[in-house]
Parts: C-alpha cells; sequence; structure tokens
C-alpha cells in the first residue's frame, strides 16, 4: 500500500513536470503579486527564498503530498530517535547530538549517547581554555600560535570551510589544513610554519586513512626533527577512536579526542573533528557555531512541512532533478568568507546522495543527487555563469547572501549585494528579441548589425534560483545554514528512498589504491589490470625510475 501510495505520487508530479509551461517562472510572478510573501519562508536567522523557481501552488501542493506519501514525518521521527537509518551499516545518524544542549535527550537505540558527548565535549573546551591561557605549552616552553589539522574529506572540507569563513585577525591562533596526499600540498604547508609553534591534529576515526596517515607521518618527522620524539609528543592530538594506533604513533590517550560510528564524517564537523575550529577561533565561537545548528535542528524536527526550510528546499531538488531533468546545481555565496561552502557541499551532499539503489537494494528507477559546483558570487559572474544564462540546458542555483558585511566599506558591499539580486533576476527575466533590438537601436546600431546579432543577445529567462539570506556571517547563523542543508540531504534520501548515511562507494578506490601502490614500488604491475591501468604503470616506471621504494 505504501508502495502504491508513493508510486501514485510521483506520477502526479510528474505529470505536473510534462506541462508545456512546467518550466515558466516569470508567469507565476505576473500572476501573484504576493508571490514572495507566500513562497519565502524563515527560520532563525536564515530566510529562503524559493519563489523563483517554477513551483506553482499546486505543483507545491503536489510535492508535500509526495513527502507525506514517502513518510518524510516518520523519518524525521526516527532519525531523532536513533533508529538506525543508516541501514546498510546498521547505525544511527546522530549528529544532531553533538550540538546539543545538556538537557536534551538522544538516544542510539536504547544507548543515551548524551553523557559521553558531554563529556568528550567538555573535555575539548579543557584542552582549549588550557592552550589559550597558556596552561599548555610548546615544547620550548612557548605558546602556540598554529595549529595544523591533517585530515580528508569530512575530516578536512567542514572544519575548513568554518575556519576560512569565521576567522579573524582577533581569533587566538592561526588554523592550517593538510588533506592532500600530494607532497607539493606538504612541502607548501611547511614554508609557512614553524614546527616550535605549531599543534599537530592528526584527524582520522579509524588512524588508518591512508592520505591522512601519510601526511601525518611527514609532520611527526617535521616535528621530531626540530624537537626530539619527546617533544614532537607534545605538539600533536589526535581526533580518532583508536587509541592503540594513536599511542603507537606516540600520542598520548589525553591528548586523543574520540566520536562515535554513529557520526558520518561528512555530518562530522561538530564533534571532536571540530577541535581545530575552537582551537582557531576560540572555544566561545564553537559553542556558537554549535547553538546555531542546535536552532536549526530543532525547527527541521518541530515545524509543519509546508513551513519547513529543510524540507522545502529538498522538494525543490526533486522538482528540479525529476520535474524537469537538470542534473545540476550551483551554489554561489556572495561572500568571500563562504568560498569553502560549495567543496564542502559538493561531500556532502554528493557523497550522500550519489546512489544508484534503494535501501532494498532495488535499482532506482529515477535519478538521485545532481552535480554540485560553486566559487563565490562575483568570481562565477566571469567564469561559468555564462552558461546558466544562456546554455541549452537550465541550471539551478542557490544565492546565499550576507545582508551585514564585517568590515567598513560599505560600497563594496552594497556591490556585491546588488550583483547577487541582478544574478538573480537576470536568470529569472532574462532579455527577449524586443528588449534586446530597442536597446541596441538606441545605441545607434546599424539595422543589419542588429539582425546579425540578435540572436546571440538574447537571454531565454526562467532559469531557476532560490535565495538565502542571512543578516550577517558569524558562528551562530553559520550553524544554522549548515544544518539546513545537512537536514535537506536527510529529507532527499527519505524522498528517493535511499541511504544517504553511506558511502560505499569510496571504498573501491582506496582498495584498488592498496593493490597498485606495491607495483609502482616494484616498477610494474604484479597483478592483471586492464589495458590502460597496466600500461600506465610501466610508463611511470620509465618516466620516473628513481620513485621506486
Amino acid at each position: 500500500m505504501e508502495i502504491n501510495a508513493s508510486e501514485a505520487a510521483w506520477a502526479a508530479l510528474m505529470a505536473l513536470a510534462a506541462r508545456p509551461d512546467a518550466t515558466a517562472i516569470r508567469p507565476l510572478f505576473a500572476a501573484d503579486p504576493n508571490r514572495f510573501a507566500r513562497f519565502s519562508h524563515q527560520a532563525g536567522d536564515v530566510l529562503l527564498d524559493f519563489s523563483k523557481t517554477a513551483l506553482s501552488d499546486e505543483v507545491l501542493k503536489a510535492l508535500l503530498a509526495l513527502a507525506e506519501a514517502r513518510d518524510v514525518v516518520g523519518f524525521r521521527a526516527r532519525l531523532f530517535a536513533g533508529a538506525s537509518v543508516n541501514a546498510t551499516e546498521g547505525r544511527a545518524a546522530l549528529h544532531m547530538a553533538l550540538r546539543a544542549a545538556p538537557e536534551d535527550q538522544f538516544r542510539a537505540g536504547t544507548e543515551d549517547v548524551m553523557p559521553e558527548v558531554l563529556a568528550v565535549r567538555a573535555r575539548m573546551e579543557a584542552f582549549t581554555r588550557a592552550l589559550h591561557e597558556g596552561c599548555i605549552l610548546t615544547a620550548k616552553g612557548e605558546r602556540f600560535t598554529d595549529v595544523l589539522n591533517i585530515g580528508i574529506g569530512g575530516s578536512d572540507l567542514g572544519p575548513a570551510m568554518v575556519a576560512r569563513a569565521l576567522w579573524t585577525d582577533k581569533a587566538p591562533l592561526h588554523g592550517h589544513y593538510l588533506a592532500n596526499v600530494d607532497g607539493h600540498a606538504w612541502t607548501e604547508m611547511q614554508a609557512r610554519l614553524d614546527p616550535t609553534r605549531t599543534l599537530v591534529l592528526v584527524a582520522s576515526k579509524t588512524f588508518t586513512t591512508q592520505e591522512t596517515m601519510a601526511n601525518a607521518g611527514l609532520a611527526r618527522e617535521w616535528l621530531s626533527a626540530a624537537l626530539g620524539e619527546a617533544g614532537a609528543a607534545q605538539h600533536m592530538a589526535a581526533l580518532s577512536t583508536n587509541l592503540a594506533a594513536t599511542s603507537a604513533f606516540g600520542i598520548p590517550p589525553e591528548r586523543v579526542f574520540g566520536f562515535r560510528d554513529w557520526v558520518g564524517g561528512r555530518f562530522s564537523l561538530w564533534s571532536a573533528i571540530g577541535l581545530s575550529l575552537a582551537l582557531t577561533l576560540g572555544w566561545d565561537a564553537f559553542a556558537r557555531l554549535l547553538a546555531g545548528a542546535r536552532v536549526m535542528d530543532q525547527h527541521f524536527r518541530d515545524a509543519p512541512l509546508a513551513q519547513n526550510l529543510p524540507v522545502l528546499l529538498a522538494l525543490v531538488e526533486v522538482w528540479h532533478v525529476n520535474g524537469l531533468g537538470y542534473p545540476s546545481r550551483a551554489v554561489l555565496p556572495y561572500d568571500e568568507r563562504l568560498a569553502r561552502l560549495p567543496a564542502h557541499l559538493q561531500q556532502l551532499e554528493m557523497e550522500s546522495l550519489g546512489k544508484r539503489v534503494a535501501v532494498s537494494g532495488a535499482a532506482l528507477n529515477r535519478d538521485s543527487g545532481p552535480v554540485v559546483f560553486g566559487e563565490p558570487g562575483t568570481n562565477a559572474q566571469h567564469s561559468f555563469l555564462q552558461l546558466l544564462h544562456q546554455g541549452t540546458t537550465p541550471v539551478p542555483v542557490d544565492f546565499i547572501l550576507v545582508a551585514r558585511p564585517d568590515h567598513t566599506h560599505a560600497d563594496s558591499h552594497r556591490k556585491l549585494l546588488a550583483n547577487g539580486l541582478a544574478q538573480a533576476e537576470a536568470l529569472l527575466m532574462g532579455k527577449d528579441e524586443a528588449a534586446v533590438t530597442a536597446e541596441m537601436r538606441a545605441a545607434g546600431v546599424h539595422e543589419a548589425d542588429i539582425a546579425r546579432l540578435l540572436s546571440h543577445r538574447v537571454f531565454p529567462g526562467d532559469r531557476p534560483s532560490v535565495t538565502m539570506l542571512l543578516p550577517q556571517l558569524d558562528a551562530f547563523t553559520l550553524g544554522q545554514l549548515v544544518a539546513l542543508y545537512e537536514h535537506k540531504v536527510a529529507v532527499l534520501g527519505a524522498l528517493w528512498g535511499i541511504n544517504p548515511f553511506d558511502q560505499w562507494g569510496v571504498e573501491l578506490g582506496k582498495q584498488l589504491a592498496n593493490v597498485i601502490l606495491p607495483e609502482l614500488n616494484a616498477g610494474a604491475p604484479q597483478r592483471p589490470h586492464d589495458g590502460s591501468t597496466a600500461g600506465l604503470i610501466g610508463k611511470l616506471a620509465a618516466l620516473w625510475p628513481e620513485g621506486r621504494a
């Protein structure tokens, strides 16, 4: 019965998408002067405007009916109750507990997780404050000035994004992030750091991640060369659950901060993985980040679906991906501090939603996650926005605007906001042949040139976008924004019937790399490969013979 209701809801939605005017947005504004008020909602400090999409009242009603048929309310309840919503791994997904207040209740199955969450948080706070107050010093008895976080994926992208967004010259420490196993990245990092003043955090839940441990080994050698083995231990901490491996690496247990398996990597910046943020930004800023995310958690948990920002954002995505067949989405923050947000969302969304089978294991009969890409807005205007305005396939856009800047250059900020608003309006309204003709005639262009250039200067318009508006960018509002996207991903998992909390596709490449590495050491394939891979291994051995171990 549930499957039939779900498929009936999908069929009703797709029938609306098949209408000739399904992609039209401008007529919706012409017919409804109050469209902005009716198709925008606010939660906490985040205003979501989805009026510049082709969602009519009828389409929105069908999307909400789909959410009901897919039991989004029930899924949401199971998520917050700590049920095993990560079905393929038999785990809960309780990143919300990481930003919970002491009075909140979260369980993974029958286990109360809050005592452990609060204990780890208290240890993080104590370590952070002790280091900032000079109770924890370098091996030379000086204060630390820099923190180097070594991780990859969720152990890097989220914290690096937040650090980039919130760091100011008033922050207590400088933060640095090393993810790429490419030795060029480490060489460049070394040039910027003093080993005698740097604290190194090794972020790996299992303490076996190949790229992270390779970089951690280089960093330990660097510290040991400057400080000796004992001194190096004073300059390291681990964000991991593998106490045996961290001890073997030379990190004492009091410098190890753990987190549980119900915390997925791309949802983990709120956990011990966020220690670099507490150290570089200050504990109070980290606490505000958690508090902001908690505001969005409570909104997502309690708000009706029709006013629920994560649900609405997910429904817009379903309309674009499944209804209108748009396979990608651009994220354009009009704030340079959010330069790394698109990269974080790439992992959050594409690793979560890049699935071809349902939770049941059956093949999906519809598309799931789109390709996500982006750049700070004004940069994008001079690179890929040409395709968004005049390309053959519309690309929906998330515009993110911040009303009040943290600088005194008011004219620059007005120009920034004007550009963001203008791009969204240009995508919506376009410019038709009559407007282009009139514009060119007013400029004195010859009629023959008008005829020749007319089609090149027409903008089709009706290109969809949503806008998220924040009053300012600080730890509290950023926590809300990131949690909004996290819950959107969870809702999409429920709507598409996939598990957004596993990532089996990441594992295959890791397994094959472990096979190929000794072959590169040997200089020749040792096991069967496809012809291309075998040929490239041979070519690499010839081009770089000194690279053989």
